[in-house]
Formats: structure tokens, sequence, C-alpha cells
């Protein structure tokens, strides 16, 4: 007896439901004109800020990681060379790996000698430090709030690093956060292809694209002048010994020829008066072969140097125009007629719900 009741007060329940739902449905029609205003409203908000939006340029350049490969044959002539007490710099680099290069690359170092590199636009050679801030409008700001302070604050081509200014300091360390944190992005695409990506987005087109690729290079020069700073003392050094020992083998040589001349039909029976003239000999040997090692080792030496640079392989580079991306004023009006609409509708609903 009591499932025929409990079915029935189901399906009065549910019939209660869908009276209630065309009721308010019926109520928001009667408030259509409040509905409509606040929809109108809300287009025009979302509009106004797509209006206000600025365009961003994201230049985009790729570069490929120079693998490490093992001496090979080279084995035997680095393990001769270790013997005479020389490190050839054949290891491997893991500063230099994949993800480690990537935050390299957004290092304070690497980006603040970024900045500071000058670029030739208009026939004015500016840096990419003074054109941010010509970017940003600060300068403008400075010029007209503070003028002593604007006169300070200039970052010209070729200037000191370590002469700056406090404030100079300060100017440095704010652009550098706002490109690392707004800016610049430096990704592995995918961790099986070693190729990494630079992207820097900003609203100045050729900003975006000189920045990215004086990154690049910024980053080259820093992995030559880094990565095969001891292969680079090595030939230095290598060269330096092998020129002593042949100003020695030419001593020794004109030596020999020397004491070869004094003892010239000498009679045999003064022969230790020979002594000097074997002497010398044998200096001119050990001098040829402690040469002979040496120009192999150094040739070896500039073979690994050779070896070591460069590391990066720029692959493609941003073109202009680039890829422009601005805010689309269609969408956003109607994104804004669906939420105030659907706010409207809502407070409507619980006000009625309320009363």
């Amino acid at each position: 007896m009591d499932m025929p009741q409990n079915s029935f007060s189901n399906e009065v329940g549910f019939k209660e439901l869908i009276a209630n739902i065309k009721d308010y449905f019926r109520f928001l029609i009667s408030k259509w004109k409040i509905i409509l205003l606040c929809s109108f409203i809300g287009a025009i908000i979302g509009f106004t800020y797509a209006y206000l939006q600025k365009t961003y340029y994201t230049a985009t350049l790729s570069f490929a990681l120079e693998d490490e490969k093992s001496g090979g044959g080279l084995s035997g002539a680095l393990s001769l060379a270790s013997t005479f007490g020389i490190d050839l710099g054949t290891g491997t680099s893991g500063a230099f790996s994949g993800s480690n290069l990537s935050e390299l690359m957004k290092s304070r170092l690497l980006v603040e000698r970024t900045l500071l590199t000058k670029e030739r636009i208009n026939d004015e050679e500016i840096t990419l430090a003074e054109m941010y801030i010509r970017m940003k409008g600060w300068r403008k700001r400075w010029e007209s709030s503070k003028p002593e302070f604007s006169e300070k604050i200039k970052f010209v081509s070729n200037s000191d690093r370590n002469r700056f200014s406090l404030q100079q300091d300060s100017i440095l360390g704010i652009i550098y956060s706002n490109l690392i944190k707004k800016n610049l992005s430096v990704a592995q695409k995918d961790k099986k292809v070693s190729i990494i990506s630079i992207d820097v987005r900003t609203e100045n087109e050729l900003f975006s694209k000189l920045f990215a690729e004086a990154l690049a290079k910024e980053v080259s020069d820093f992995y030559v002048d880094t990565k095969s700073r001891k292969s680079k003392m090595n030939v230095l050094i290598l060269e330096r010994q092998a020129d002593s020992v042949r100003r020695e083998l030419n001593d020794a040589i004109t030596g020999v020829a020397a004491a070869n001349d004094n003892t010239y039909n000498l009679n045999p029976a003064l022969n230790v008066r020979k002594t000097p003239s074997t002497k010398r000999q044998i200096d001119v040997q050990t001098n040829v072969a402690i040469l002979t090692e040496l120009v192999k080792n150094l040739e070896l030496a500039k073979v690994t140097l050779r070896k070591d640079t460069p590391l990066i392989q720029v692959i493609d580079t941003p073109i202009l125009p680039l890829f422009k991306e601005k805010t689309s004023k269609i969408l956003f009006a109607i994104s804004g007629t669906l939420i105030f609409s659907s706010i409207a509708m809502l407070i409507l609903i619980l006000k009625r719900w309320w009363n």
C-alpha cells in the first residue's frame, strides 16, 4: 500500500518543480528590459576592455644543441698526452645540458648582458635596455616628474657595467624581473629532441626580434668563453713550450757545429776534447724527441678546441612581420553579454525567492 502513495508523491513533486521552473521563466521574460540592459552594459565593458588591451608580438628563435661526442680514435693520443701531465679538456660540461641551458638563458647575468648590447635603429645606436625603457614610456614620465633622475639613468653602448650607479642597477633589476615573468620563455619543446626555443613576447615588434637574437648570441659567446677556456689555455701552454724547445734545439744545433769546428783534424790521442760535441749531439736528439711530442699534443689540443666550439646551431630566426596577438573585441563583447545577463537573471531569481 505504501508504494502507490510514494509514486503519487514523487509525481506531484515533479509537477510542482516543472510548474516552478515555468513560473520563474515567465518571471524572467517579464523582466526582459532589465536583462537586456545588463547584457548591453556587459557587451560595452567587454568591448572596451579588449579595445584597451595592447597588441603583443612574439619572436621565436629555435636552436639545436651540439651532441658531445666521445674521443673515439683520439683516445690513444689523449692517453699519450695525459702521460705528459696535459689535460686537453675533453670532459663534458653538465652546465650546458638541455634543462640547465634553459635556466642559464634566463639568468640575470646573460639577460643583463643582452640588454646592454647595442643595436642600430634609424641611424641611432641604442641599447636594448634603453629601447625597453622607451617602449614602456618610463623616460617620458621621468622627464616630466624627475628631470635630474632622467639625465642620470642612461644606458649607452659600450658602458662599463661595474661602474653603474645604484639607480641603474635597480632599473636593470626591474627590467630583468619583468622580462622573466611576462616576456621571456625558454623551453625544450620535446625531451627526446635537443632543440630549445626562445619566445620573446612584448608590445614592440622590433624589440622582440632583436632581444631574441641578441640573447642567443650572448649564450653562444658565453659557452665559447666558458666551455673552451681550458682547451684554449692548453693550446697557449703547448705553443709556449714548443717555442721554448725549438729555441733550445736551434742553440744545440749551433753548439754541435761549433764543437765540430773546434775538433776538426784533431789528433786521436786527444779524443777527450770531443766530449762537448757529443753532449751537444745528445741535446739535439733529446730536444728533437721532446719537440716531436709537443707538436703532436699541440695539434691534438687544437682539434679538441675546434671540437668544443660551437655549442649552438641556430635553426629558425624571427622574421618580420612577427606573429601578432590581439585581444578579440567581438569575443569579449559576447563574453561580457553572457556574464552580465547571467548575473542579472541570478539576482532577479534570488530576489524573488527571498521575497
